[in-house]
Parts: C-alpha cells; structure tokens; sequence
C-alpha cells in the first residue's frame, strides 16, 4: 500500500482559464507514489509536443530529473511523440521504459487516408535505448513498488465496449488485419485508507474491462483519472459505460483527453460533484490523512 499518491496532469488537449499552461492533442502525467518516507516519481505517456511538455514541466516545477520510470500506456503517437528528446532531458542510464511488447508495431488508419498513428521515427527502440531507456516490455502485470503496479494485458470481457477507433496492423507474414489495441495498459495504485486509484491513458481496452481486471474481489475504487476514448462512441455504449461505473462507486472520475464532451456530459448527469475534467496543471492527491484534493495549478 502507499501512504500517499499525487497526480499532476502535465499535458492534456484543454488548459483552464487564464492558464498560462500549454495545451495538446495527447495526455502525460507524473506520479509522485510515497511509501514509508520514500518517495517515487513515474511519468506516464509524453504527450506529441516535447516542447510545449517541457513548457508546462518548467512552469508547475516538476523534477524531470528525477524520474524513477517512465510508463507507456499504449503505442499512439499522442502518447510517445518525442520520448527520446525528454529521456535525454531527464539524462539517466538504463531509466527503466514500460510498455506492451507490442508498442513499436505499424498501427494506422485508413480514414479518411492511410496514416500510421504509432510509435513515430525518432523514437523507436534503438534511438530510446541511446537516450538511455531500459525497455522493459511485458504483457503481465509489474509491480513498480508495493502498492503501485501496471495492469499488463487487459482481458476483453464486456460486450458494449470497443476500441474507440478503427485500426489495423499488419501481421509478420505480412497480413492486414485490425487492431485490437492488446498493448493498452493502464496503472493501479493503492493508497492505504482510500482504495485503489486507476491512472489510465486511453482506456482502448474499455474502461470497465480495466476496472474488473485490476481490483480485487471486493476492493474499493476511490479513483479512475484519464481519458475514457468515449469521443465517438454511440450514446448507448456511453450510457451503458456510466451505469457501469456507477457499480464501482468511486469517489472521483476525473475524464478526459479523448473521453469527449458527451461522455463527459453523461458522467457529470452521473457523478455530480464527484466529476472532474482534466486539463494540463490540474493536480489530484491522496492520502489517508488528507482526503482526496483536487486543485489546477
């Protein structure tokens, strides 16, 4: 169990009023796990602006330097765009990289013209390990401390859900076929006093089906942060998501990036002041002393 989470957004495609924060189609996060007085630092996704990330990094304060991790959620530029530039910026060798074995592999669209939408040139597997990546690529669960771990591959289970976007890849003996998104992964964090807090990037593997795979039997949720990919999902599978989530009870759902405005719409209706939209600077803590807080810097 960890003592205390904090999560601060470092990139994400809305900004708040008058913030002097950058905007941009992608999300990033930094978490800040402690546990018996020892603190760990994991970065979650990298956004597609190095520049504009670095921007908002600089002005909220944040210790780039001391990144423990870094934790790719899944393969979409949006996610990974410039993860060589920022491990160069952070300057550690062997900086452990989690992600899917399947992360450097051609994902594209073909709407409304062929467009590969993965890991992009520049950021591929030889230029992270010169920049200093360890990869550490796993489709199983792994613990990165007692009470913080990666949900590794996510079971396919309900029947509303979907991968959000139509994709293909193509196979090793050259085959089209479409893409079921099997390196999404998200992150579970355990906060001793609270339950558990599920860090997610897009929720491609459906955020119901994170939900059921990462809890235990019985296990509170106290919070689901990230984007929810519900932006062109039908009103049915919405409705039926947010009923869903209403069966975990949680006591935050904090959405956004690709989640969209109906989705969101539909989960305030649900959770009323128990919503929250992200956007770059907004920051979220946890602790069993001090009751969730959820502030934008």
């Amino acid at each position: 169990m960890l003592d205390s989470l904090k999560v601060t957004v470092l990139a994400e495609d809305s900004v708040p009023y008058e913030s002097p924060l950058l905007g941009q189609h992608g999300v990033s996060f930094w978490l800040e796990a402690e546990r018996h007085g020892h603190v760990r630092r994991i970065l979650v996704d990298v956004g597609q602006n190095p520049d504009a990330l670095f921007f908002n990094i600089e002005h909220l304060g944040i210790p780039l330097k001391e990144t423990d991790a870094i934790v790719i959620t899944h393969c979409h530029y949006d996610h990974t765009r410039g993860l060589a530039k920022i491990l160069n910026a952070i300057g550690k060798k062997d900086l452990p990289v989690i992600a899917h074995p399947s992360l450097f592999r051609l994902n594209f669209i073909s709407e409304p013209f062929f467009r590969h939408v993965g890991v992009m040139q520049g950021d591929e597997p030889d230029d992270l390990r010169k920049a200093g990546a360890e990869l550490v690529l796993t489709g199983d669960p792994l613990q990165l401390m007692p009470g913080l771990s990666t949900t590794g591959e996510v079971p396919r289970v309900t029947d509303f859900e979907e991968v959000g976007i139509s994709l293909s890849t193509v196979t090793g003996n050259g085959a089209v076929e479409k893409d079921l998104m099997k390196d999404d992964i998200a992150l579970t964090a355990r906060v001793s006093g609270l339950g558990a807090v599920v860090v997610t990037g897009c929720s491609h593997a459906g955020i119901i089906n994170i939900l059921r795979h990462s809890l235990k039997e019985g296990e509170k949720l106290e919070a689901v942060i990230g984007g929810l990919h519900l932006v062109e999902a039908s009103e049915e599978r919405i409705r039926k998501t947010a009923a869903a989530l209403e069966e975990f009870s949680p006591s935050l759902v904090a959405a956004g990036h690709c989640t969209g405005f109906r989705a969101q719409w539909t989960l305030y209706g649900a959770f009323r002041e128990k919503f929250a939209p992200m956007s770059s600077g907004t920051v979220f803590q946890f602790s069993a002393q001090k009751q969730k807080g959820e502030g934008t810097q």
